[in-house]
């Protein structure tokens, strides 16, 4: 089980010829991760945008456009659909998202000619490693689905097993997050948490352990779980944190980035192949671990 980003970094590298497909890639961030991957022999990039911006913010960061292949196309939103479609004709294994509003980059995704649908639903997968834990942390979904119902749920759920087991991990271990442990009427989180854990019992969502409603505290520390008298297979040791709606998600993903002195990496699962779908403000550390997961969980 690959439990740091180091580790990660140095699976990816193993696949050093790894073709990344970026849309709009006249972004500074997106080209300093870029170079920082061209650096360490991490993949092989065709950069698709505004090929005069390109070159300019290159030189500005220290890429290296020998190294590239770029494909002039200012528009972001063609951009956009020509990227995927290099990654849905297998001229690329990975997609990445630069500076193209994410609306038409997921239009692009979803397009029924060249887009990467699988029928399954799409959602956002954000990986954690703080000093104080000695396992990854992924969170779903602070990025795409709004107010996900039940059904949204377990394919969440799926979508981020599916990555928990391409990093090592065999069974993670799910907890459906609340604001309280114990099923409440009057809030609906509570009970679909509850229904998760009982459909996994019964076989329904696989490869996992789902528990729940369980407080973010008791969720991921044993002590807290003691105290409060908490029980499970899951209390305290959780893998992964499903957020019950977007806001609860998105909250908990930038109080880790902000607040805690904690790595991440982001990707969104469901799809043909790994999509790099980064906030606006994350970091190019952040993206170079991003793709370091994308094209680890692309074998």
């Amino acid at each position: 089980m690959l439990t740091s980003f180091d580790q990660v970094v140095a699976r990816a590298k193993e696949h050093a010829s790894a073709r990344v497909a970026v849309c709009a890639a006249q972004d500074r961030e997106v080209l300093e991760a870029v170079r920082m991957a061209a650096e360490i022999g991490m993949g092989e990039f065709t950069l698709v945008g505004d090929a005069g911006r390109i070159t300019e913010l290159a030189s500005d960061v220290g890429l290296d456009l020998s190294r590239v292949v770029v494909i002039d196309e200012p528009d972001a939103p063609r951009a956009a659909r020509l990227a995927v479609g290099l990654v849905s004709s297998g001229k690329a294994g990975i997609l990445m998202k630069g500076l193209v509003p994410t609306a038409d980059f997921l239009r692009a995704v979803l397009d029924r000619e060249v887009g990467l649908r699988t029928g399954k639903l799409l959602s956002h997968v954000a990986i954690f490693k703080s000093p104080r834990y000695d396992r990854f942390f992924y969170l779903t979904d602070g990025g795409m689905m709004v107010a996900p119902t039940l059904e949204e749920k377990v394919q969440i759920i799926e979508n981020a097993v599916q990555v928990a087991h391409k990093l090592g991990n065999d069974t993670p271990k799910v907890a459906c997050v609340a604001a309280v442990e114990v099923v409440n009427p009057s809030m609906p989180e509570t009970i679909e948490a509850a229904t998760l854990a009982k459909m996994n019992d019964r076989r329904q969502i696989k490869g996992c352990i789902v528990d729940g409603p369980l407080g973010l505290d008791n969720a991921v520390s044993m002590e807290s779980a003691r105290h409060k008298g908490v029980g499970g297979p899951v209390a305290g040791q959780a893998d992964i944190i499903l957020a019950p709606d977007i806001a609860a998600g998105n909250a908990i993903y930038k109080t880790m980035i902000y607040f805690g002195d904690i790595e991440s990496a982001a990707v969104v699962a469901g799809a043909r192949a790994p999509i790099v779908l980064t906030s606006r403000s994350d970091s190019p550390q952040a993206r170079l671990l991003s793709l370091a997961v994308a094209i680890v969980t692309s074998e």
